[in-house]
């Protein structure tokens, strides 16, 4: 390894960690290749405990020369992007937050909630910080601008105006001829609204409502002075941090051994919007190393930047990050850490709310270390149960058999390892059968079935829970992880608590005032439960679609598709019209005449 960096450049360039396996384990830029890898393998008692962790770990490292060093942060960014290394910041995908997204591209675009940012040319607001703030302001949103509410299958397909329009809450452009740019006009305020502008719009609002009373218009007028209130109210929750009405964002970050935490207000027209935080762990760089990175990331994903952010710690490479942002972005970023006035109030404010977010995340895992220590000593474990796994079964009488598979790790669910499997070689009824099957189908792959679970637990009680330790000890992983079973309680019998079995004993575990473990088992079972039967009726679903439009003469595998893809469902091809199907491509009267016939039987 020495004689490796003996031979790093001086240039400017990226570098990647490797482990043993040849795995990238951390990506990191340097204006000097040779200066910075030399500081990672200096005397380890003079390096940050968390450094010499990853130092311990490296087996190999590979450089990249480039010609600037704001190459080199270009480079590393996408090499992060590519690799997801462990000890980096690597943003999350935000489809597990909300947001509100409007497509300008339509004649009478709507906004609708959707739960990942996608690629194209719609305008998204938010992520919101959950699905009662995103559905509390599309609520708004609805009340006050005479948008449509419908979705785009029903706005194609109606035939009359619905209840909101007779409510003057909607134009109702699926079925009056609405004038284009009146309906934008709504749009525009709508948009003002979301991005913080709400007294620009007020004060453009009450201009009309002015106009209107001058005219003599005053039903009109009635109506803006109604949408006034209703605007005034919404400014009236919000919280005004700065006087001078500017768009911001305001970065802090909060540290601990055991995570970190990076808190972004956003601070529009000068009245505080939104707070989010990000949670990071075992993460090597320093604060300001993890700050520059973490706003890269999270400028990739949101359209819009503010002109100001402010930050809570020096950067090294701020004027790096601001050309970059400009790059990005074209327009012009100032990064700033302010050291008086209100704007070291704001990042005074950000910091509390990050150091308060890290109080409570160390306090929750540590919770949750407490309550795997526990359920290790009940069990009788020899190790501790980071990672349990849980089965269960779905069909209707042999109809359509599956099995779910839900993962949680350090007492939390981990829906990215979530699996389904669709039973393949049992054609009769059988639930032990589907059991055995799944199980070595899981567990049967040698090192293609790995990692293993700490615990797995079966739905179903002693007999599923014998199936289970039979495959175990036909694959020879007896000594690899532990078997419980879950049963439901039965009442017929005076029962009051679900049971959990272990293999050897006859009788339920007693689990006395410790029924918090009780309870986050049957918390992982109902899981997996929701999982499995989720999966069953998706395919039972699509069964009866295909069964439904199969036996139609003259409609094969392209008409179906177009008829799915265009109705969305059985129910409403069937309460289409014969003229509404016969415009479809590829279709004609006979064909659709067929539709109809078939369906109405």
């Amino acid at each position: 390894m020495q004689e490796k960096l003996n031979r790093v450049s001086n240039e400017p360039g990226v570098y990647l960690m490797k482990d043993s396996v040849g795995a990238v384990i951390y990506v990191g830029k340097a204006r000097n290749l040779k200066k910075r890898l030399a500081s990672y393998f200096k005397n380890s008692g003079q390096l940050d405990i968390k450094v010499n962790i990853l130092v311990n770990k490296i087996k190999d490292f590979e450089t990249v020369i480039t010609r600037t060093e704001k190459e080199a942060l270009i480079l590393e960014s996408n090499l992060i992007k590519r690799h997801k290394p462990r000890y980096n910041v690597v943003l999350k995908d935000d489809k597990r937050y909300p947001s509100l997204r409007i497509d300008l591209n339509e004649d009478y675009p709507n906004f609708s909630i959707v739960r990942k940012i996608g690629q194209d040319d719609a305008l998204y607001f938010g992520p919101f910080a959950s699905a009662y703030a995103v559905r509390e302001t599309l609520r708004i949103i609805n009340k006050t601008f005479k948008l449509r509410k419908c979705k785009a299958k029903d706005f194609r397909t109606r035939t009359r105006p619905c209840l909101h329009c007779q409510m003057e809450g909607c134009l109702a452009p699926c079925c009056l001829d609405v004038d284009p740019a009146v309906y934008q006009e709504q749009v525009n305020e709508a948009i003002l609204f979301l991005r913080g502008r709400t007294p620009n719009l007020i004060r453009k609002v009450k201009n009309q409502m002015a106009a209107c009373a001058r005219a003599q218009e005053f039903e009109r007028a009635a109506r803006l002075r109604d949408k006034i209130y209703s605007l005034e109210r919404t400014v009236e929750k919000q919280i005004a941090v700065t006087t001078d009405f500017k768009d911001r964002d305001v970065f802090a970050i909060a540290r601990a051994t055991e995570c970190s935490v990076i808190t972004v207000l956003s601070v529009r027209g000068g009245f505080l919007t939104g707070t989010r935080h990000y949670d990071f762990s075992e993460i090597i760089s320093t604060g300001p190393e993890m700050v520059a990175t973490f706003i890269r990331q999270y400028y990739e994903r949101h359209a819009f930047v503010p002109d100001e952010l402010l930050i809570s710690v020096d950067l090294a490479d701020a004027d790096l990050t601001e050309e970059w942002l400009r790059s990005a972005k074209e327009k012009k970023v100032t990064i700033l850490r302010p050291k008086r006035g209100e704007k070291v109030h704001l990042v005074n404010l950000a910091e509390h709310n990050a150091q308060n977010e890290l109080k409570n995340l160390i306090a929750s895992r540590s919770a949750e270390m407490d309550l795997l220590l526990r359920l290790q000593k009940k069990l009788k474990m020899s190790k501790l149960p980071q990672r349990i796994e849980c089965f269960d079964n779905s069909n209707i009488s042999g109809t359509e058999p599956v099995a779910g598979m839900v993962v949680f790790e350090e007492a939390r669910a981990k829906k990215a390892l979530y699996r389904r499997y669709r039973i393949r070689t049992v054609r009769k009824h059988d639930d032990y059968a589907y059991m055995k099957e799944v199980l070595a189908r899981r567990f049967g792959k040698n090192e293609a079935s790995k990692p293993y679970p700490d615990l797995l637990m079966v739905d179903g009680g002693k007999g599923q829970l014998n199936i289970a330790l039979a495959v175990i000890k036909d694959l020879n992983l007896s000594e690899e992880f532990e078997l419980i079973g879950i049963a439901k309680k039965d009442e017929t019998k005076g029962e009051t608590r679900d049971k959990i079995f272990k293999p050897a004993r006859a009788n339920p575990l007693g689990f006395g005032r410790e029924g918090d473990l009780l309870l986050f088992l049957q918390r992982i079972r109902d899981e997996a439960h929701r999982f499995a039967i989720g999966y069953h009726r998706k395919r039972r679903k699509k069964r009866s679609l295909q069964s439904a439009l199969d036996s139609i003469p003259g409609v094969g595998k392209k008409r179906k598709a177009i008829l799915l893809q265009h109705f969305r469902s059985i129910k409403n091809i069937r309460a289409a019209d014969l003229e509404q199907i016969c415009t479809l491509p590829g279709f004609n009267r006979k064909v659709a005449e067929s539709v109809q016939k078939a369906l109405a039987d």
